[in-house]
């Protein structure tokens, strides 16, 4: 830390007690200083000799002996007694710790140069000049001293010298820096002494945010000051700023890596996180998508101004593919229902489609009139990126029973259009949902079934469907149908004819069905008995049992197997008798059923024409 020594005569200041001081010395004292409560027996003229405003004091007052008062004296007792010192060329020791309120106080005496030669705010202003700002971590010291003597030290000049010095360095090139700064980093190797190659020489590059850590201990609206000044000097990249930004929070916001805020000074929280906000680079990518949540959480908790939740909500928008499930887990603000903000959350997405939709229309440079419609911005890989994303977000909100049915199939829907080689996420999430919503009802469990593709469910996805018995009817004969058209493709056989009522239901059509059964559709919707289903689960385990043996020895004779398994599956009594007791006559009246599966009687499969079955085999 620098310093400088003003005087060279001893300290000859003395306290009588009940806060009164004097110099020892053999002239008696003439004058009585109050500043405050504390009272200075001192003598005129070392005093008035360097004070223009005692001079204005004494001459304006004919007390007897000289009593003068200075209640608003910045720095108070402390200040004047450094000053008074200087005025009898006693020693004082000015530092970054003293020399803000030293210059403050002279200031307010009128300690100039056209009083006197080589007067007190002289030398304070050289100190501070030549040693104070050219010193890293003085300058952060002595920034920190003014906030108590404001806005003294404001109309002074003091704040904006101190945040310019610090700017200025923080800009300097990394290879310039040969100053001390603290950085909280892992030490390196030869830093600790243990690595055997180190020859003594430091040769380590210099961190561009070398910066940050002593930055951090400032008071937010310093710490704004600071920021704003390195930012306006353009030299720093965005990441460099949010990186301050980022460790800033973590700081000084407690609870933050953890999404919250623990306790503390609400206001003052508020303040930070909306000043953090407003100090983010323009730059996208400038600080990460998981930061940027935190920061919406912290905002949430706070209860920030709707402007800085919609700034948070735009940028996370922007950068929603790299954010992960835990990260979109926003609790929802005390006395709501349900566990999580999904709101929030669907507010995201929207601002994450708007930027395809705002590229899909290009307008004209004069008129403003369409000329065009060209595809949006965002890629197939980032929209799969967010529909998975949305899906694991999905399974998790799922796990509130207070959920709403509709809250989980709007914010499915908005990313329903994007194409998705599976939709085993999607089922997940649905199952989850069925398993903690017991009580919803049959049109319910059919809205929320219909948001998943059935083709696009995975063998081990399969598997589990079609054991569940949350699952409707109707998804579980989806599910199997779709199972034997790629059990059939694979093994390069053909899929066997379906009757019209299997057809329709996995067409969605079932006008037929409603003119001839009032309940065909409501028993499809039901949820499949667990007799059906284990009569089914044999089955297909014994199928998929064939199916992952195809790459090994024997591969064309596992296949067939694997086909006849699947059509076996499907054309079996139990099947069969699936079909037609939930499907009844009306499914399958006028069309040819013999040997289909919704046979009112499955011993007609054994009468069906010989060529039918032969168009059914393996070949």
């Amino acid at each position: 830390m620098k310093f400088m020594k003003l005087g060279s005569k001893p300290d000859s200041f003395q306290t009588d007690g009940n806060n009164v001081r004097y110099v020892a010395a053999d002239l008696e004292t003439d004058i009585i200083v109050n500043v405050g409560d504390s009272k200075f027996h001192l003598h005129k003229f070392p005093l008035l000799s360097k004070s223009a405003h005692l001079q204005k004091l004494a001459n304006t007052n004919e007390s007897k002996p000289l009593e003068i008062y200075i209640s608003d004296i910045p720095g108070g007792p402390a200040a004047f007694e450094i000053c008074a010192k200087f005025c009898y060329g006693m020693t004082v020791t000015l530092n970054a710790y003293n020399v803000v309120v030293s210059r403050c106080a002279a200031e307010y005496l009128g300690m100039h140069e056209s009083i006197e030669k080589g007067n007190l705010i002289y030398k304070i202003d050289v100190f501070l000049n030549s040693s104070i700002f050219c010193s890293w971590k003085d300058s952060i010291i002595v920034l920190q001293t003014t906030k108590s003597l404001l806005p003294v030290s404001e109309d002074m000049k003091l704040v904006s010298q101190c945040i310019d010095s610090i700017a200025t360095k923080a800009c300097v090139d990394v290879s310039k820096v040969d100053w001390s700064y603290t950085y909280n980093r892992k030490k390196l190797a030869e830093e600790n002494g243990n690595d055997p190659n180190w020859n003594g020489v430091r040769n380590r590059q210099v961190p561009k945010d070398w910066w940050v850590a002593e930055v951090c201990e400032l008071e937010i609206d310093l710490f704004k000051h600071v920021l704003m000044g390195i930012k306006t000097k353009a030299v720093l990249s965005g990441e460099v700023i949010g990186e301050a930004l980022k460790g800033y929070a973590y700081r000084r916001l407690p609870g933050f890596s953890k999404g919250m805020i623990q306790g503390g000074d609400m206001a003052k929280h508020r303040s930070t996180v909306d000043a953090i906000v407003w100090l983010l680079p323009a730059e996208k990518g400038s600080v990460s998508c998981s930061f940027l949540l935190k920061l919406l959480k912290a905002a949430i908790y706070v209860n920030s101004g709707e402007t800085t939740k919609d700034e948070m909500v735009k940028r996370i928008g922007q950068q929603l593919v790299e954010a992960s499930v835990n990260d979109l887990l926003i609790r929802a603000a005390e006395g709501e229902a349900t566990m999580y903000d999904v709101n929030a959350v669907k507010r995201i997405v929207e601002e994450f489609l708007r930027k395809d939709q705002t590229a899909e229309i290009q307008s004209l440079e004069e008129g403003h009139e369409i000329q065009e419609r060209r595809p949006g911005i965002l890629s197939d890989a980032s929209k799969l990126m967010v529909a998975k994303l949305i899906d694991g977000y999905l399974t998790e909100i799922s796990k509130d029973p207070n959920l709403p049915l509709s809250r989980f199939v709007d914010l499915a829907e908005m990313v329903s259009g994007f194409s998705r080689p599976g939709h085993d996420g999607l089922y997940r999430a649905i199952d989850m949902f069925l398993k903690e919503h017991p009580g919803i009802s049959k049109s319910e469990r059919k809205r929320i079934c219909k948001l998943m593709d059935c083709k696009k469910l995975s063998v081990e996805a399969c598997m589990h469907a079609v054991q569940n018995e949350r699952l409707p009817l109707r998804v579980v004969v989806q599910v199997l149908f779709f199972e034997q058209v790629r059990a059939a493709a694979s093994s390069g056989t053909s899929t066997p004819d379906l009757p019209k009522g299997m057809k329709d239901l996995n067409s969605g059509s079932h006008g037929s069905s409603r003119s001839a059964t009032t309940n065909t559709e409501e028993d499809w919707d039901a949820v499949a008995s667990a007799e059906e289903l284990r009569a089914l689960k044999g089955e297909l385990a014994s199928l998929r049992l064939a199916s992952s043996e195809r790459n090994g020895d024997g591969k064309s004779n596992i296949d067939k197997a694997a086909a006849s398994k699947m059509r076996g599956l499907l054309n079996s009594k139990v099947f069969a008798k699936l079909f037609s007791s939930k499907g009844g006559q009306g499914e399958n009246s006028g069309s040819d059923s013999s040997g289909s599966l919704g046979s009112a009687n499955p011993e007609e499969a054994a009468k069906s024409t010989p060529s039918r079955n032969r168009r059914h085999s393996v070949s």
